[in-house]
């Protein structure tokens, strides 16, 4: 979401004359766009604002630094003291007060400039269809700091796959805190597939991806659209966070292991060819080892195409920080970090090895370390053998070579041209 946002403000301000500077302390205006999930990102974020500000006071008495993203709540008193060289704090999505700050320093087309914030030419773009949620995990802060889930309309995200599309965009990634939900808010009777069916109707676009899901709100329509709708995906992220039931109840999810396991059987049974990947945290308050053995179980049975591990961080104003003790161990959370990662890893080599010898359907994104590379529907990062491809490309291409993290192989046939 925040990369989302990032290229938006991007966008708008170099339709305006401003130019992206690869130095942010020489820039005229610098703009720290926050993370606040874990501790350790906001840390970040400090640090980066205290160098900024010291630079400030030192050598360029005149630069403009902004602080926006999910560090910026509804009141930004304590933020001001503590970084009085911020000339402005901006919440997620609320760009005008830029706009506005940068028309009166700068002189800049206001109107020109928030009339492109949706416009950025990349192959693959993101697309966010809703802001906030309503979920209040007891661990996330981002209800907190993004606020209640608001979703836009189809009309309003139809218009900007559009204007992507024109721009050359291929794919497109429907984001969301929690995009199951969307449009749960809205006076129509309409959800995350009837949004699937107006994007799917956008000419020029190829793929449709979506982020994030939440187990509670999947419902067999969003599943049905999936596996009806050619250009939809067949890669869903459903975290799971803790295969404990009494983790899941302290982390005020809303669902058990057992409904857990019911709705992956119900996703695989009506998209075969699914790629499964999940979230889960490790160390959370009182996870005992029985409460881990419970989460590696769930992993083992399920086997997930990809597993994001984060270890638990206490967050000050959660319910977690409120009303509970973060009493596990660090040492204990590190191990059981890398014990689940290094059983995911062999989860993934088990899965990817299926693919060995199939031809697979690849739109290429770019060059990396000098080869270049793609993903299939599956979203599975795979190199190919030709190094004349170009972004936006479509290569069938046939697999020879499989690891747990990425896949290789030979272009037989060529799609369509970029």
């Amino acid at each position: 979401m925040n990369v989302a946002d990032s290229e938006r403000i991007g966008s708008a301000l170099s339709t305006v004359g401003f130019e992206e500077s690869d130095d942010i302390f020489d820039s005229n205006v610098t703009i720290v766009n926050s993370c606040v999930v874990r501790q350790s990102s906001e840390d970040k974020v400090t640090a980066k604002l205290d160098q900024l500000s010291k630079h400030k006071n030192n050598e360029q008495k005149n630069k403009t630094i902004v602080l926006m993203g999910c560090m910026v709540g509804p009141k930004t008193d304590g933020l001001e003291e503590r970084f009085p060289e911020v000339d402005l704090f901006l919440q997620p999505q609320n760009y005008e007060p830029l706009i506005n700050l940068l028309y009166e320093q700068k002189g800049i087309d206001k109107e020109g400039c928030l009339s492109n914030l949706d416009i950025k030419p990349r192959i693959s773009s993101f697309v966010p269809v809703s802001h906030g949620c309503d979920k209040f995990c007891s661990y996330c802060i981002i209800p907190y700091r993004r606020g209640r889930e608001i979703s836009r309309p189809i009309p309003v995200i139809v218009e900007e796959v559009k204007k992507l599309s024109d721009k050359g965009v291929k794919e497109v990634t429907l984001l969301g805190q929690n995009v199951d939900s969307y449009g749960f808010d809205l006076s129509e009777d309409i959800n995350l597939a009837d949004l699937f069916e107006a994007v799917h109707e956008v000419n020029g676009i190829e793929r449709i991806r979506f982020l994030t899901s939440h187990p509670m709100d999947m419902d067999i329509r969003i599943i049905e659209s999936i596996a009806n709708l050619p250009k939809v995906c067949k890669s869903i992220n459903l975290p799971f966070q803790s295969g404990s039931n009494k983790i899941l109840e302290n982390m005020r999810r809303g669902y058990t292991r057992e409904d857990y396991f019911e709705l992956i059987n119900v996703i695989r049974d009506k998209i075969p060819n699914v790629a499964m990947s999940a979230d889960a945290i490790v160390g959370f308050c009182g996870e005992t080892e029985s409460d881990f053995e419970d989460t590696i179980d769930l992993m083992k049975v399920i086997k997930f195409d990809k597993l994001h591990t984060a270890i638990y961080s206490e967050r000050k104003g959660t319910i977690a920080h409120r009303k509970m003790k973060d009493d596990v161990l660090m040492a204990d959370k590190q191990r059981r970090y890398k014990v689940l990662n290094d059983e995911q890893e062999k989860i993934q080599a088990e899965l990817n090895s299926k693919y060995l010898g199939e031809v697979n359907n690849v739109m290429i994104e770019g060059k990396k370390r000098g080869k270049i590379f793609g993903r299939n529907e599956q979203d599975k990062l795979i190199y190919v053998d030709n190094l004349n491809l170009n972004e936006g490309e479509m290569v069938d291409v046939k697999i020879d070579y499989v690891g747990p993290w990425a896949m290789k192989g030979k272009v037989i046939s060529y799609v369509n041209q970029a």
